[in-house]
């Protein structure tokens, strides 16, 4: 990260969806807004602001996380992916958002982004999930409208519908 001044404000550089970004943050800025107001990638929403509901999880390196607990600064140099990046290249929807779409797994969609972000998280880590695995990783967040049926079988059936190689490949 690179200072300048007083520290009112700092450049710097990630990669967000597999594309070099930089911008300038204060020491303070959180990476909901950072992504939000500097990147314009407005699928992350921000909820309770206290990492409670999950609607702005996204990756960092990989791994799931709230991103209104984590301030712009950490995320120098990391890779963080957000719900624009599960499109395919020619912008269709990813795997995990057609199973979404298809089981009817989404409402008012609010928190969606974020519960996408984590699926995609413990898919990668948990390709063949029971139901109450799914249930018991989807209990860090807070969706009022669905009910979570839903989503459990859109999870499911994507786990399912993926082969082993794709396995690998998403590694």
């Amino acid at each position: 990260m690179k200072r300048t001044g007083r520290d009112e404000s700092a450049e710097i550089r990630l990669t967000v969806n597999g594309r070099a970004c930089a911008g300038r943050t204060t020491s303070r800025t959180l990476l909901a807004d950072f992504l939000r107001h500097e990147l314009g990638l407005t699928g992350t929403h921000v909820g309770c602001e206290h990492g409670v509901c999950g609607a702005c999880t996204v990756l960092i390196d990989g791994v799931a996380q709230r991103s209104c607990l984590t301030l712009a600064v950490q995320a120098e140099g990391r890779h963080v992916e957000t719900v624009e990046g599960l499109a395919t290249e020619d912008g269709s929807l990813g795997t995990l958002q057609a199973a979404f779409r298809s089981h009817h797994a989404l409402q008012c969609g609010f928190c969606t982004p974020g519960i996408l972000m984590s699926c995609t998280d413990y898919l990668r880590r948990v390709p063949r999930p029971t139901e109450t695995q799914v249930r018991e990783m989807l209990s860090g967040h807070l969706c009022r409208c669905t009910g979570y049926t839903n989503i459990v079988a859109a999870v499911l059936a994507c786990a399912a519908a993926t082969t082993p190689a794709e396995d690998a490949d998403d590694a």
